[in-house]
């Protein structure tokens, strides 16, 4: 783990000149320990661009700090108004933590202690419609609802530990009615131990870009390593339901079973990252008996291997690409996207946009709960095509459409998609 400070002539100035004052916290002088997981919370806002340490705008070094320099780079942080919501995220974390050396540098901070100021709420409305126009006798379908998602996070203490959860209300405008009750999708907690991040509980987990899950288990996850080189296992319980499926005939969405994954990301500089893993279902209980027969045959387990990354040629344009095999099904078994990008909307910034275009081949099951659902799902194949254009501050307006056809009956299908995002 990288172990940042602060060693400028600057620093030093302004440690002699302000210690008359630091003296009535407890130590401020004293190290933060080595394992503390504000280096880490520090290491993300340097790499954000949030905070800087050397004169050069750089942020180096390999020894612990004081408690002292800490709260002086919280100090700075706080001072930006432009945050994005992760990064405020960590820098509200960091000035509880060094609250008392930061109210010795007269710098006024919340008592983020106290339980009535210690949730912060976040969340979004969102509208979505999309029109799907199939040949086979899945038929038309048309979606036309808006979702309010409520997402609070309380802060444990001090710690660096976290409370989270996200709950989801739908209304389907097409007939003026509730689609369902508040539904609680993900409640976990998330927090530094032994020198890795932990989450346990409904959590959620993104692997292979999105291509073979971006959905929750109830399980947990374990992440370590440096930013160069990171490691992430998960485990856990995955059901379907309150999943929809993306077609109407059996696919590994459909299934409920015990999961488990592991993920090797590789990022040697700001252009390349790349990743390679593995992800297991085994007990499956399939939902159609056609899955069993047809999806994974009589062992009921499912072995998915994956690799991909993505090359950012310069600031403006990059190429996704990202390939899944599931070796024990005996049809459907492989999945694959490639993609071109150019610029790329940012909710935070107003006037922001980017655009897509790429091909896209998810065999019913080589995927469990892809992240392109909204466009294209376990099932299909075919080029899509996508923009976004944030009108105003975390105002996010996107459109895609997709054009191909169902990978089990080869005949055609297309889709139209529509969405915008409020978010607070």
């Amino acid at each position: 783990m990288s172990k940042k400070t602060l060693v400028s002539a600057i620093t030093a100035a302004l440690v002699v000149g302000a210690a008359s004052t630091t003296f009535a916290a407890a130590n401020p002088f004293s190290d933060v320990p080595a394992d503390s997981w504000a280096y880490d919370a520090v290491t993300t806002l340097a790499a954000d661009g949030v905070i800087d340490g050397y004169p050069d705008g750089t942020y180096k070094g390999q020894n612990t700090m004081t408690r002292y320099e800490m709260a002086q780079i919280v100090a700075r942080a706080m001072a930006k108004t432009d945050l994005e919501k992760a990064d405020k995220a960590l820098v509200d974390k960091l000035a509880a933590e060094f609250a008392e050396e930061l109210d010795n540098l007269g710098v006024r901070v919340a008592d983020l202690e106290k339980k009535s100021d210690n949730v912060k709420w976040g969340g979004e409305l969102r509208y979505r419609y999309y029109d799907i126009d199939r040949d086979s006798k899945a038929g038309d379908e048309t979606h036309n609802k808006v979702l309010f998602r409520l997402e609070p996070k309380a802060y444990i203490g001090n710690s660096g530990w976290t409370a989270n959860a996200r709950l989801d209300y739908e209304m389907n405008l097409s007939s003026d009615e509730n689609d369902n009750n508040v539904e609680v999708d993900r409640a976990y907690v998330e927090g530094p131990l032994f020198g890795a991040t932990v989450t346990a509980g409904r959590t959620p987990v993104f692997t292979a870009q999105g291509l073979l899950f971006d959905d929750r288990i109830s399980g947990g996850t374990v992440a370590f390593g440096s930013d160069e080189f990171k490691t992430t296992l998960a485990a856990g319980r995955y059901s379907e339901v309150d999943h929809d499926p993306t077609v109407n005939f059996a696919n590994a969405k459909d299934v409920t079973a015990e999961y488990y994954g592991v993920q090797f990301d590789y990022t040697p500089n700001d252009s390349l990252a790349l990743n390679a893993g593995y992800t297991a279902l085994t007990g499956i209980d399939a939902s159609d008996v056609a899955l069993e027969a047809i999806g994974y045959g009589s062992d009921n387990t499912a072995n998915i291997w994956y690799v991909g990354g993505k090359y950012a040629f310069d600031k403006n344009v990059a190429f996704v690409g990202e390939y899944a095999q599931n070796t024990d099904a005996d049809t459907e078994d492989q999945a694959w996207t490639a993609e071109l990008q150019y610029k790329g909307a940012n909710a935070a910034d107003a006037g922001s946009w980017g655009m897509y275009a790429g091909y896209r081949q998810i065999e019913a099951f080589s995927a469990i709960a892809p992240t392109y659902d909204d466009i294209i799902g376990a099932g299909y194949k075919g080029a899509v095509v996508g923009a976004s254009y944030v009108p105003a501050e975390n105002i996010l307006a996107t459109i895609e459409y997709f054009d191909g056809e169902e990978t089990i009956s080869g005949q055609d299908a297309s889709k139209f998609f529509a969405n915008v995002d409020f978010f607070f």
